[in-house]
């Protein structure tokens, strides 16, 4: 990113919204005052702006956008110019009603909301496009203008017959002929044979949501259609401004509290981006996990973020103090937004991104937390934990071409996997907790201060000691020569229960497990167990006792050595965890899904093993509850070093050091108090 998107400086502001604000200069006036003592130095601008820019069809106005470039550039100020689509104005879907949305029931909907349109429209095609070139006519040469900031949090499907058309046209692309459908489709299922293309409809209650593949390829097809209306707009800014990188923001959760990253392919939309931003929303303080419980959730999603392209990225929007959409919508605790802000910076991201700069007066985010609040005061304790994070970023500048430090784990998520698990007809919808499993393995690394890259399954696997990748239900055969080759090469991979059931058609191997997955473990799949929240199995290991809880996969020995044994049922004594030598690597098999005692236990001896501890962590005290993360440069590593939890913890330092925010000298002692977050940086 550092390389696409030139920037001077870290980014602090955020989404401003003047429009609303247009018949009141004073306000205005004021929010630049307040801007100014904030630090707040990039401005995201023009989202949702589109009845104001176009309030008829083919009539600009520009006069009010003019206005705030010149006042950003007055305070040398950055821009990051939004396209307006994220909402469309009233006039277009009255003249034009083919661009809304219609459901998966076939209704049409009205005019309203956000993201209201069809993803194949050519009038709406036609019309972003249009909008798009007078922006970058009008705004390219400003001297401002660093991102195009491409709609707003894309998502969603039309099931209209334009998109319908369009899915039969991506089917055809895909299967060649309706024999071909039919043989991947295993259609003869309930005679659901299709007999020519105009068969196919999208997934319907009203119709089928009974195929396997068809809700599958339906998800494929809705993130390369969303890519294509993407592309669509990005094509005027590519030729007015081609030196302009573009981006679009993603969005961020941790389910089942947030599921919205997973509906469409980040993976592959990353592609065709220049810059990777996103949404983090971490909702502080809840009751039910601990701040560093949901701090390591946050580092997770961060992780996923860079992931997409190994490489630095922005936060687009977070919130100042508190959202209007959680299910409790509760203020973050003193200190908590600077800590918040700080440990995104740690993983990667060079900017801190607001929405928003200024609080709607009215609608659904009228109470959505702001940087100037309804009070239009400076005074707030909102504003003042904001200007202090613009003045840390200040003292962080000497860190701003700084990259997260090289990491020797790997875990692997993959979208079409998530997918396909989801919507499979097995096991227990309750219990599959695919992403749950994810944060369950990450976290082990993360209390341990060890960095782990989450990476895609067409990442190249060799730059990593060793691989994680767990639950890996849908698992294509090139995807099965891949992790062999990494094996054989010297890699250490770990794999775990409901692994390669499916091939990417969505049709079981038969003949059992595929040959590969066999010589890769060393083992041979029965069947998988599957259990009732009050049923356990135990796992003996090392003379300790290990409760297995959910699945437990049974296998049978062919080439691996087992490690341990379940205890209970008619698999007693069957392979729980399995170590196979291949080549001049190591597959390693977690047969069940264990408490978080085991993975503790499990890990730990490879980290050892492989040597993946950082040894230049700065402190001595291992048992201290502090997070520490690391960006290095050329010169030197920047020590992130934060206390997630609600009490004083001490850091003994091995060496001398010096804190960026403060300027003091950390040798010896140093006591963090709760939330608190320093920089330290060798003398």
């Amino acid at each position: 990113m550092t390389d696409t998107l030139q920037i001077s400086k870290f980014l602090h502001g955020g989404d401003y919204n003047p429009e609303q604000w247009i018949d009141n200069s004073e306000i205005i006036n004021r929010d630049f005052t307040l801007f100014k003592q904030s630090k707040i130095n990039t401005f995201t601008i023009g989202i949702f702006s589109w009845a104001k820019i176009e309030p008829k069809e083919g009539v600009y106005d520009f006069e009010w956008l003019d206005n705030i470039f010149d006042r950003v550039e007055q305070q040398n100020g950055n821009i990051i110019l939004a396209t307006p689509s994220g909402a469309r104005p009233r006039w277009m879907s009255e003249k034009y009603p083919e661009v809304l949305r219609t459901n998966e029931q076939g209704q049409k909907l009205l005019f309203g909301e956000r993201h209201n349109h069809c993803l194949s429209s050519p009038v709406y095609r036609a019309k972003t496009k249009s909008i798009n070139y007078q922006l970058a006519k009008r705004y390219g040469h400003r001297k401002s203008l660093i991102l195009w900031h491409i709609s707003n949090e894309l998502g969603g499907d039309c099931h209209c017959e334009l998109c319908q058309e369009k899915f039969r046209e991506w089917m055809k692309n895909k299967y060649k002929t309706i024999d071909n459908l039919n043989r991947l489709y295993w259609s003869s299922f309930w005679s659901h044979q299709y007999n020519n293309w105009d068969d196919i409809h999208s997934p319907s209650t009203l119709g089928d949501t009974t195929s396997l593949i068809l809700n599958l390829d339906w998800k494929r097809f809705v993130t390369d259609q969303t890519i294509d209306v993407f592309e669509n707009e990005v094509k005027p800014l590519r030729e007015v401004t081609p030196n302009i990188p573009v981006t679009t923001n993603f969005m961020g959760g941790n389910p089942p509290e947030s599921s919205i990253f997973m509906d469409l392919d980040y993976q592959k939309f990353s592609k065709h981006v220049d810059v990777i931003s996103w949404d983090s929303y971490p909702n502080w303080s809840n009751d039910y996990e601990t701040t560093e419980t949901l701090a390591m959730k946050t580092a997770l999603m961060n992780d996923v973020m860079r992931g997409l392209k190994h490489d630095s990225y922005l936060i687009m929007e977070s919130t100042p103090s508190q959202v209007n959409w959680h299910p409790f919508n509760k203020s973050k605790r003193p200190g908590m937004h600077e800590m918040g802000s700080l440990q995104q910076i740690a993983h990667g991201a060079n900017s801190v991104l607001y929405f928003q700069l200024h609080q709607s007066r009215g609608s659904s985010e009228m109470f959505h937390g702001a940087v100037v609040t309804h009070s239009l005061s400076n005074r707030t304790r909102v504003f003042k934990d904001v200007s202090l994070v613009g003045k840390d970023l200040e003292k962080l500048q000497p860190l701003l071409k700084s990259k997260y430090t090289h990491t020797k784990i790997a875990i692997v998520f993959d979208y079409d996997n998530v997918w396909a698990l989801d919507d499979a007809r097995n096991y227990s919808d309750q219990t599959k907790k695919y992403w749950h499993t994810i944060q369950s393995h990450y976290s082990v690394f993360w209390q341990n201060n060890i960095p782990v890259d989450i990476i895609s399954a067409q990442d190249d696997l060799s730059p990593y000691t060793l691989v994680i990748d767990p639950m890996h239900f849908m698992m294509d055969i090139e995807y099965m020569e891949k992790i062999e080759k990494y094996v054989s090469s010297g890699g250490n991979l770990v794999g775990t229960y409901m692994t390669g059931m499916v091939d990417k058609n969505y049709l079981a191997y038969l003949g059992g497990w595929p040959e590969r997955l066999q010589r890769i473990y060393g083992l041979s799949y029965v069947e998988t167990d599957t259990l009732y929240p009050k049923q356990t199995n135990t796992i003996i290991w090392e003379d300790n006792e290990y409760k297995v809880i959910d699945y437990a996969d049974v296998f049978e020995q062919k080439n691996a050595t087992s490690l341990a044994y379940y205890e209970d049922d008619f698999y007693a004594q069957s392979p729980a965890l399995t170590k196979n030598d291949l080549g001049s690597g190591t597959a390693m098999m977690i047969a069940g899904r264990t408490e978080k005692a085991f993975l503790n236990k499990f890990y730990s001896k490879l980290i050892d093993k492989y040597s993946l501890r950082d040894s230049q962590i700065p402190f001595e005290n291992a048992d201290a509850h502090l997070s520490v993360q690391v960006r290095q440069d050329e010169r030197q590593k920047y020590y992130f070093i934060t206390n997630y939890t609600d009490n004083k913890q001490i850091s003994l330092f091995k060496d001398s050091y010096t804190e960026m925010l403060s300027g003091n000298s950390l040798n010896g002692s140093t006591t963090l108090e709760p939330y608190q977050v320093i920089v330290a940086t060798k003398d």
